[in-house]
C-alpha cells in the first residue's frame, strides 16, 4: 500500500511539474508578445560555406521572440552536401527550388538500405568490399514540406543541376527544447569557422557561436576509442577546417537515389512480435508532403486562387511536432479574407509576387501596413487580426504554424463570424446600421470563403 502511495505521489508531483512549466513558457512567451510593429525582415548573418550559404534571421528579433521561432535559410550548390546537424527542437522545411537527396537519421529506427555500388558478384557493396546499410533516403523538390523531429540528424545533398534553396523555421517554444529560446544548431562535422562568417547590421551571439562540430572538443583518445579507430582518424572527425557548413562533394561520389530504393527496402531479422514502438511510430512515418499539386487543394477558387493545407491529416507525424504549413497562391488582386489564428503563430515567407497585408493587435493599432514581395520573411502572432490583397502578379507564399491541427476564424464570407451571428446582433453591434445593411455584411461574399475574388474597387 506504501509503494502505491508512493508512485500516486510521484506522478501527481510529475503533473504539477509539468503543469508549472508550461505555464511559465507561455507567461515567458507572453511577455515577449508586446509588439509596437511587425515589419517583413531579410536574414541578418550569413555564412558562406565551401559549397553554398547558410543565411540566419536574428532569432532575438521581438517578433520571432514573440513566436518563439527561429527562420534559417540554405542555398545548397550542385554536388555539394549540407553537413549532419541537429537541432534540439522540432523544424519544418520548404524546398523552395531545386531537389536533393535528404537523410533524416532517428535512434532506434533499423538500417534497411543498400548503396547503389555492387561487387563483380552482382551484389551492392560498400567501402571495402562490405555492405553498407543506411536508413531510408528521400528524394526532395521544389514545393515539398518536410517535418523533423527534435534531436534528429539531418542531412541534404544537392544531386541537380541549379542551386536547392531550403527555408527553415525551428519551434524553439515547443515542449521538446528543454533549453530556452537560443537558435541552437549542432554539428556532426565541418561547422562554421570564425573567418567565414559575415556579422550583419545586427548581432547575436546565439548565431555566431552556435553551428560548430560537437566532436571537436571531445578528447581524442576518448574519440579514438568510442569509434574503435586509430587516433589520426579521429582527428579527422574533430576537424573544422573552414570548409563551412556545406561543402563540395568528390565528383566521384555515389548515393542510392531514393527512386532506387524501391525494392531494396527489406526488415533484416525482425518480425512483427520482435518489433519496438519507436519502429511502428517514428521510423515509418512518412516526413514530406508536396504542396504543388492543386488536385489536393484544401480550398480552391479558379477567380481567387488556393490553399494548400501541410497538417497532421496528411502528415501524421506533425501531430506528435505539433508544426504545420500551408502553401497559398493568390491570383491577382485575389484577397484573403480578414481572419485570425486560433490555434498558433505563423511564420510567413514570401515566395513570388506582392501582397498588400495589415496586422491589427488587440489594443485596435495596426502593427504591420506592408507590401510583403518575394524573400520577405515575418511573423503573424496568434489572435492578431489580419487581411491580405495580392498584387497585379498574384502572391505565393508559404506560412509554418505552431500547431499540428491549425484552425483560423475568418471575419467575412461564408464561414465567417460574421456569417454565424443574427441579423440583429450584426445591426445593433454597429452605429447606424439598418437590418438590410447587417444583410449586405452577413451575405454579400456568399458563397466564398477564405478567398475573395477581386472586385471592381480592388481592380481600380
Amino acid at each position: 500500500m506504501a509503494i502505491i502511495k508512493l508512485v500516486l505521489a510521484s506522478f501527481v508531483s510529475l503533473l504539477a511539474f509539468a503543469a508549472g512549466r508550461k505555464a511559465q513558457n507561455q507567461q515567458f512567451q507572453g511577455r515577449q508578445c508586446q509588439l509596437r510593429r511587425i515589419t517583413t525582415t531579410q536574414p541578418s548573418h550569413r555564412i558562406q560555406s565551401e559549397g553554398g550559404t547558410t543565411e540566419v534571421w536574428d532569432p532575438m528579433e521581438d517578433q520571432f521572440q514573440c513566436a518563439g521561432v527561429a527562420a534559417m535559410r540554405d542555398t545548397i550548390e550542385p554536388n555539394s552536401l549540407s553537413l549532419p546537424q541537429y537541432f534540439p527542437a522540432p523544424l519544418m522545411i520548404y524546398i523552395v527550388k531545386g531537389r536533393g537527396i535528404l537523410g533524416v537519421n532517428i535512434p532506434g529506427c533499423p538500417e534497411t538500405y543498400h548503396p547503389e555500388q555492387q561487387s563483380p558478384s552482382g551484389r551492392r557493396m560498400g567501402t571495402g568490399g562490405r555492405e553498407d546499410r543506411h536508413q531510408k533516403l528521400h528524394r526532395v523538390v521544389t514545393g515539398d514540406v518536410i517535418a523533423i523531429p527534435h534531436g534528429s540528424a539531418h542531412w541534404c545533398y544537392n544531386d541537380g543541376n541549379e542551386d536547392l534553396v531550403a527555408v527553415y523555421v525551428v519551434d524553439l517554444n515547443n515542449n521538446n527544447n528543454q533549453l530556452d529560446q537560443n537558435l541552437r544548431g549542432f554539428m556532426l562535422a565541418g561547422g562554421q569557422s570564425r573567418q567565414g562568417r559575415e556579422r550583419g547590421s545586427r548581432r547575436s551571439h546565439s548565431v555566431e557561436d552556435t553551428f560548430q562540430n560537437v566532436f571537436s572538443a571531445m578528447d581524442e583518445q576518448l574519440l579514438a576509442e568510442s569509434f574503435n579507430v586509430p587516433t589520426e582518424l579521429a582527428r579527422k572527425v574533430q576537424q573544422v577546417n573552414g570548409r563551412g557548413t556545406i561543402v563540395k562533394c568528390d565528383p566521384q561520389m555515389r548515393i542510392l537515389s531514393p527512386s532506387d530504393e524501391e525494392g531494396e527496402e527489406y526488415r533484416h531479422g525482425m518480425n512483427m512480435e520482435e518489433e519496438n514502438g519507436i519502429e511502428e511510430t517514428m521510423c515509418t512515418m512518412h516526413i514530406k508532403h508536396n504542396t504543388d499539386f492543386r488536385r489536393e487543394a484544401d480550398l480552391h477558387t479558379t477567380q481567387a486562387g488556393r490553399i494548400n493545407l501541410v497538417a497532421a491529416e496528411k502528415l501524421p507525424i506533425l501531430q506528435l511536432l505539433e508544426m504545420s504549413a500551408e502553401r497559398g497562391h493568390l491570383m491577382p488582386n485575389a484577397m484573403h479574407s480578414p481572419h485570425w489564428s486560433m490555434t498558433d503563430q505563423r511564420v510567413v515567407y514570401g515566395l513570388q509576387g506582392e501582397v498588400h497585408i495589415q496586422v491589427v493587435d488587440e489594443t485596435g493599432n495596426t502593427v504591420m501596413d506592408e507590401m510583403v514581395r518575394e524573400g520577405d520573411l515575418f511573423v503573424i502572432p496568434q489572435f492578431y487580426a489580419c487581411v491580405a490583397r495580392a498584387g497585379n502578379n498574384g502572391f505565393e507564399y508559404v506560412a509554418f504554424k505552431t500547431s499540428g491541427e491549425p484552425m483560423k476564424s475568418p471575419m467575412a464570407g461564408y464561414t465567417s463570424v460574421m456569417r454565424a451571428m443574427p441579423f440583429d446582433v450584426v445591426a445593433n453591434s454597429y452605429s447606424d446600421m439598418s437590418p438590410e445593411e447587417a444583410l449586405q455584411v452577413k451575405m454579400s461574399r456568399d458563397p466564398e470563403s477564405m478567398l475573395f475574388s477581386p472586385t471592381r474597387r480592388s481592380i481600380d
